[in-house]
């Protein structure tokens, strides 16, 4: 079983299948609500447009991708590319997809990017996702506090460097 991942461009045609990743991003913050499962419905329709809609004008010329394991799709991955940042805007698998390695090799891509391309690498972690280990495992430090986010950035380092950095993990991203 070949379980890389591979990337193709997000359509118009994806939106059921990245809304169900939106949607599957939420489950835990969403149990804890006292809402009927129409009320939490709506809420992540009305949650998935405003995000995608502000992703679409503020990230204007980004990578909108879908991952894709073994010819289903698994996930999403957005970035955003600038002449001194390479900006994940969004990474996230479906839950069985996670804890085996998949996010590790998407993340360990760009950083091999920036490193190619001497630039740094930057994501807003939520502060309790647990994927934030992985980001520190991968070299990326806290730069600000944002309240609910942590703003986190990997600069570029010499190749020898970024091996151990990368040692292995199965951790991966929500």
């Amino acid at each position: 079983m070949n379980r890389k991942p591979i990337l193709r461009k997000a359509g118009e045609g994806d939106l059921e299948f990245l809304f169900s990743v939106y949607a599957c991003s939420r489950v835990e913050e969403l149990a804890q609500v006292d809402w009927d499962d129409d009320q939490k419905s709506t809420f992540l329709k009305m949650q998935f447009e405003a995000q995608h809609r502000y992703y679409s004008e503020n990230y204007r010329g980004a990578d909108f991708q879908i991952v894709v394991i073994e010819g289903q799709p698994a996930g999403r991955l957005y970035l955003h590319r600038r002449s001194d940042e390479i900006r994940i805007v969004d990474i996230t698998l479906l839950p069985e997809y996670r804890h085996a390695g998949i996010g590790a090799s998407l993340l360990r891509t760009i950083l091999e990017e920036g490193e190619r391309t001497g630039r740094r690498v930057t994501i807003h972690v939520e502060r309790f996702n647990p994927a934030l280990r992985l980001y520190q495992r991968l070299g990326f430090s806290i730069v600000e506090d944002k309240g609910v986010y942590y703003f986190m950035e990997r600069t570029a380092i010499s190749p020898g460097l970024a091996c151990a950095a990368e040692g292995g993990s199965t951790d991966d991203v929500r």
